[in-house]
Formats: C-alpha cells, structure tokens, sequence
C-alpha cells in the first residue's frame, strides 16, 4: 500500500480529531464526540454521491471503481534505472544477432518492452514498432484518465450532497420550531444539519479529490517509463551500442539515477 497515503490520511484525521478534542476538552466547549457521528448524514452523503457517478458514468466503469482506488492504494514504481539496465542488457543480445535478441525476450520481466522487442523480432519496421508502442500509451492514459475523472467527480459531488442534506435538516429543524420546546432545540437541529457539510467536506478534502491527484501522478509516471521503453526498442532496433543506448536513456530519468556501468 502507498505509504504516502497513509501517512496523509492518518495525519489528516488526527489534526482534524486532535483538534476537536482539544475544544471539547481543553477549551471546554460545549457538547461531545458524539455529536460528529450521524448516520443518516453518512448515508445522504455516501448514497448520493454513488448514485450520481451511476447517473454520471457507464456501467462497466463505475463497476471498475474499485480497480481504480486500488491503482492509488498500491505503492508507486518510479525508478526507470532497472529499465536502462534491462534495455541495455537487451540491446548487447540484440548486437550478437537475432537469435540472441530472441532468447533475450523470454527474460523480459517488463511486459510492455517484452512487446516492443518481441515485433523487433518478427520483422517490424522501425516506424511500425514506434506507432503501435506510441498508441497504446496514448489509449492506456485515455483509460486511466476515466478513472481519475471519476474519483474527481466524487470529490466534487461530496460537498454538493453534504448540503443537499444540510437543507434537509433544516427543513425538518424549522417543521419543528413552531412545536413544544422547538426554540430550545435550534442550535441542537441546527449542528445536526452542517454535519453533512463536514462529512462531504471532509471526503472530498482528505480522500476522493487527493486519490485522483495521485491518480494523475501514477499516470503521468508509467507514461514516462513507457516513453522510455519506446527509445529503447527503436535503439534495440536500430541495434546501437549499449553505451549509446544507455547514455541516450539516461535522458529520461533524474541525473541521481543515471546508469554508468
């Protein structure tokens, strides 16, 4: 899991509790934990929210929202350095001939190079082998982007349905103002009512709208390593020198990374 994130989502929550601890205890304002929990605020917000990425969204995408918050949760790859070694190691197999590069292709741990170099070996051109690799990134980023779009649009609708159940306790807090007692239970009805607000506030701040930046982040990433898996199949292709091969990759990743063996 993303450590990155459980750090965020821990230190969110516990600035947020610590500091209504700290007016209920220490500035000794009036009222308790208890009256943050609501249930039917919970649920306006939690419902009304899913209902609208249905109303927003085709099927097989809301189905595949589960896919996408496990994209955020598992830990982010970046480090492109074992991409050179592996290119480089690839490219001196391609130097000895296509019969090494062949062999070669069954050690490729990296699914989207062992495609790349595997239609080097069938025989396709160097344009043909860049347009096909260069489509595919372009069409992954187009999927992934769905998903960020989605995890954005539920940070977006949890405030809207945070008030849209805020309106409905104040609707039922002034139905009964004109009763028994009903002056002295405004400013309960009244707390009752925001804490949707807060609920909706508080997904969209601390989870949905942070989970789709990562999102875009990852996205941006893998489209970086991809690019430079592409450089390394037309170098592979064009069957250059590892060192060429290597100095040239090296471009792609932070100078801290760069590979000089």
């Amino acid at each position: 899991m993303d450590i990155a994130l459980i750090i965020g989502v821990v230190l969110g929550m516990s600035a947020m509790i610590g500091s209504i601890a700290y007016a209920l205890f220490v500035e000794g304002s009036a009222g308790g934990f208890g009256d943050f929990i609501s249930i039917p605020s919970f649920g306006i917000v939690a419902g009304g929210m899913i209902a609208s990425i249905f109303v927003a969204f085709p099927m097989p995408h809301v189905v595949a929202l589960g896919k996408a918050i496990g994209a955020v949760l598992k830990p982010a790859d970046d480090k492109m350095g074992p991409l050179v070694d592996t290119a480089c190691e690839v490219g001196e197999s391609a130097r000895k001939g296509a019969a090494d590069l062949e062999k070669a292709v069954e050690t490729i741990r990296i699914y989207f190079l062992k495609d790349g170099i595997q239609m080097v070996v069938d025989g396709y051109s160097l344009d043909e082998v860049t347009d096909i690799m260069e489509t595919r990134i372009e069409y992954r980023e187009k999927r992934e982007k769905v998903q960020t779009d989605m995890l954005k649009a539920m940070g977006d609708l949890a405030p809207a349905w945070g008030m849209v159940g805020t309106l409905i306790g104040l609707v039922l807090m002034l139905a009964g103002f004109g009763g028994e007692g009903g002056a002295d239970n405004l400013g309960g009805g009244m707390a009752a009512a925001l804490i949707t607000t807060l609920y909706g506030a508080v997904f969209a701040n601390l989870f949905f709208l942070p989970m789709a930046q990562k999102m875009g982040n990852k996205t941006t990433m893998t489209s970086m390593s991809a690019s430079l898996l592409v450089e390394a199949s037309r170098l592979i292709h064009q069957k250059k020198h590892p060192l060429i091969i290597r100095e040239k990759l090296n471009s792609f990743i932070p100078p801290s990374e760069w590979k000089r063996e």
